[in-house]
């Protein structure tokens, strides 16, 4: 059932014939007097022109009028012209239509009455049960007026003056965005706004309401003496926003009171001035504007946290220089992490609030190539993080090339970077790297499908303080180059069989033979590490030159990787899964003995996708030990359900975080304490039936027996009101900071406003 609305913006005739065009209404008057002044009575059916309108009508005046009628009559005696049967008449855009119309060529007033409809050039589309029109319809009554804005606006009032064409004076006014009940006409809306009286401001867009009331499904909630909102055709304008209010741990009860400016067409300003019972007053400054070739938004907002005045800054810009090349910044800076905390509802920081991220960069996209120069720096908040520590990029420069098949049926493709971070307190690096690879695929007699790849990687290091974090090298200083060669065979074979009503098996072996030079646990004490720091074995690197992340870390040596394909297509039901395995000629110490791939045989991965039909879908990946087949990672994602209702499960669980093991100078030993598995589990829902919709998780540490996060969304939402009721709760702690909770609630009332209630 469609959300009720006001049974009196039901009454409004039909209105056929020119579409969304029928806004062009008011000035159709003035051609009842040319066709008094052309043409005879009982003319059915006819339509008419008149060269001039009468003096004294709008700035338009020398516009024809022009006007057609099922019957027209003339009273030479009165000087009045009546037509009747299908009225329309239009002039400078402006349209009426009604089943009669009287013009008085003594007064020059035009009287329409039964059906009347009169459309505006702006969109407007009013009904009346009579209407009197006069000076080019720019002044008039309307009675019983009842108008369509846009957005779904509904506007009705037993009275209606127009003055000047820019001013309709209402009583006794009705406003809403709601539809009407189809099986109850007669129910109240969702919302309604009722005044006793009411101003238009056709020019500046803008309604005004005295003695106002706000109304949920027919009862009082609200009474404004005074109130306005933009006109639904309005986009921006400049004003007071719904308050922001709500109590916190660390600002106590609070009360903001934003105010929207439009400062141009191009740009505006948000200005948010806050008082807390805890942290003293806040002021927040948004101010965004729009190019030709980009956008540039900046927050800056100033407080009173911990005794002592604080802040923050952000800005973000982006801007296309041709089809080619952007360029652009963000700036991320704080006064200090409790700051963020207290105020992070209204200011504008993204990402991390413990590391705040600053960057500035140009980029240029071609036909199978990307280039980028940037540079970033980073802020440290929490007191854990030593700001001192976090690198500097001055500059970072990459450039990636892919080109198409050459004469041979091979690719080339070509990666090249270089960048210089600087540290106050670590390892300060400069290093220059090329990656070129030629692939060349064959396909077999029998099927099988084959790709040989020339792969070579080559880097040049100057490094200082390497003997510090992250790297912890028995040396001071590194100067130091290298290259890596690698060839590559790969193999695919896959057999698919037809199984009729048992559905498309597919079984493919696939395996890898790389040979290069061995790299070894070197390369920890005589090159630095800036983008190797993390990785986590699985089947979706299994095969590959090299399993870090980046290539401050080379995998070398001679080894072949293996693994068995197979799926299963049976009707809506599907089955893919992948094992395989990695072996080397012998130890590598480059990889800690956690990861899997330390010695010559690595652990076995897996990856199994199972879905049985469109409400059920599973996804489970698996690092075994080589060994005694005991998981050391798991990653389980399953989903089940219907739109309606929809549950969802997601496991992580695994026995190595690499990042850490490079972060201290010991590496710890393998039964260290070090090592305690990460275990978590999260449970989602989510449903939607109609106008609402539900969402809610939660994630818990199964290895401490803790909660880690819970969630909560629940929302309606129909054509004219949005209510939103959000919960989240941080149980984790960090650097004395106790967890957090988070409730908010948003009622939108589409076209007037918002008002929202926010607490911590």
């Amino acid at each position: 059932m469609d959300r009720p609305r006001h049974p009196e913006l039901e009454r409004s005739p039909a209105v056929t014939g020119r579409g969304a065009d029928l806004r062009k209404v008011l000035a159709g008057a003035m051609m009842l007097t040319a066709y008094a002044c052309c043409c005879g009575a009982n003319h059915a059916q006819a339509q008419f022109s008149a060269l001039t309108t009468p003096s004294g009508s709008g700035p338009n005046k020398n516009e024809p009028v022009t006007f057609s009628a099922d019957e027209v009559d003339y009273d030479k005696d009165k000087s009045l012209v009546t037509a009747t049967g299908h009225v329309e008449a239009w002039q400078n855009g402006h349209v009426m239509r009604a089943d009669k119309i009287t013009f008085d060529r003594n007064t020059g007033v035009a009287a329409a009455t039964g059906h009347v409809v009169l459309l505006e050039p702006d969109g407007e589309t009013m009904f009346a049960d009579y209407a009197e029109m006069q000076n080019n319809m720019q002044d008039g009554i309307l009675k019983d007026m009842r108008a369509l804005l846009q957005q779904n606006g509904r506007l009705a009032a037993n009275g209606a003056q127009r003055t000047g064409g820019q001013i309709n004076e209402l009583s006794k006014v009705v406003y809403t965005t709601c539809n009407v009940c189809a099986d109850d006409p007669g129910r109240p809306p969702l919302w309604q706004i009722r005044a006793a009286s009411a101003v238009q401001d056709l020019e500046h867009k803008k309604i005004e309401y005295h003695d106002a009331t706000m109304e949920m499904f027919g009862i009082p909630v609200a009474y404004f003496p005074y109130m306005s909102h933009a006109d639904p055709s309005v986009k921006r304008e400049s004003g007071i926003l719904p308050p922001l209010l709500g109590v916190s741990s660390s600002l106590g009860a609070f009360y903001g009171q934003p105010y929207y400016l439009v400062l141009d067409d191009q740009s505006d300003a948000t200005l948010l001035p806050m008082m807390t019972t805890r942290a003293g007053p806040q002021l927040d400054v948004e101010y965004r504007r729009r190019f030709n070739e980009g956008t540039f938004t900046m927050n800056t907002s100033m407080g009173y946290v911990d005794e002592r005045p604080q802040g923050s800054f952000t800005s973000e810009a982006r801007f296309n220089y041709d089809d080619t090349w952007r360029y652009g910044f963000n700036i991320n800076r704080a006064s200090s992490i409790d700051y963020v905390r207290a105020f992070h509802l209204v200011e504008g920081l993204s990402g991390d609030p413990n590391v705040l991220t600053s960057q500035f960069f140009v980029e240029g996209f071609g036909e199978g190539s990307y280039t980028r120069l940037d540079s970033k720096l980073y802020q440290g908040l929490n007191t854990a993080i030593n700001t001192a520590a976090l690198p500097v990029v001055l500059p970072r420069y990459q450039y990636s090339y892919f080109g198409t098949p050459d004469s041979l049926g091979g690719r080339l493709s070509v990666a090249t970077s270089a960048f210089n971070v600087v540290r106050d307190n670590g390892t300060n690096t400069r290093r220059g790297a090329l990656t070129v690879d030629y692939e060349r695929p064959f396909a077999g007699l029998l099927g099988d499908q084959w790709k040989v790849t020339l792969h070579g990687d080559a880097d040049a290091y100057d490094a200082t303080q390497a003997n510090e974090l992250p790297n912890y090298s028995n040396l001071n200083s590194l100067n130091t180059a290298r290259g890596l060669p690698q060839v590559a065979v790969d193999f695919r074979w896959p057999f698919a069989r037809d199984g009729g009503a048992w559905g498309t098996q597919l079984i493919e072996p696939i395996a890898q033979i790389v040979i290069a030079p061995q790299t070894g646990d070197s390369q920890l004490r005589r090159y630095p590490n800036e983008d190797s720091l993390d990785f986590e074995f699985t089947d979706a690197n299994l095969f590959g030159f090299n399993r870090f992340s980046g290539t401050d870390r080379l995998e070398g040596g001679t080894r072949a990787n293996v693994a068995l394909h197979g799926a299963w297509y049976l009707g809506g039901t599907t089955f893919d899964g992948l094992i395989g395995q990695s072996y080397r000629t012998g130890t590598d110490n480059l990889f800690p003995e956690a990861s899997g791939l330390h010695d010559a045989t690595s652990d076995i991965v897996a990856r199994g996708t199972f879905t049985p039909a469109p409400w059920l879908d599973l996804t489970y990946r698996t690092r075994l030990d080589k060994n005694t087949l005991a998981t050391r990672f798991a990653d389980a994602v399953a989903s089940a359900g219907v739109e309606k209702f929809r549950a969802s499960l997601g496991y992580i669980y695994t026995t190595f975080n690499p990042y850490t093991y490079y972060d201290q100078a010991p590496p710890p030993p393998a039964g260290s304490a070090y090592y305690f598995p990460r275990n978590e589990a999260t449970v989602g829902l989510a449903s939607k039936w109609g106008d609402y919709r539900f969402s809610g998780y939660v994630r818990r540490d199964l290895a401490t027996n803790q909660m880690v996060a819970a969630g909560a969304d629940a929302i309606y939402e129909d054509e004219c009101f949005i209510f939103d009721l959000r919960m989240f709760r941080r149980y984790t702690t960090i650097n004395g900071d106790g967890g957090a909770t988070t409730v908010l609630f948003l009622l939108t009332f589409k076209t007037i406003g918002q008002f929202g209630y926010r607490a911590l």
